[in-house]
């Protein structure tokens, strides 16, 4: 089986907001493109913080509500990952 994942990094992804929000999806099916939020994969707000949490933990980026760029981060699983790779400290 192939996926469309680009890169370890969001297959990690992939699995870790499976694992934090508890979603009842298998991580592979996650297109990497879709929205993370509204009629993408479907997370709100609190979904948000949680994953900002496990994130922070998981590669010591510290996402800030803040960032005039934090709409554009969580858009897709794929900008996330872009993210979390720029500005990791683990």
């Amino acid at each position: 089986m192939t996926d469309s994942f680009a890169s370890s990094l969001e297959r990690d992804m992939a699995g870790l907001i499976v694992q934090t929000l508890k979603l009842k999806v298998d991580p592979g099916t996650i297109d990497p493109t879709q929205a993370l939020f509204g009629d993408g994969l479907g997370l709100d707000s609190i979904d948000a913080l949680e994953l900002s949490l496990a994130i922070s933990q998981t590669y010591g980026y510290q996402l800030k509500s803040s960032d005039p760029e934090i709409k554009a981060i969580f858009s897709s699983l794929r900008a996330l990952a872009n993210a979390i790779e720029k500005n990791r400290t683990k």
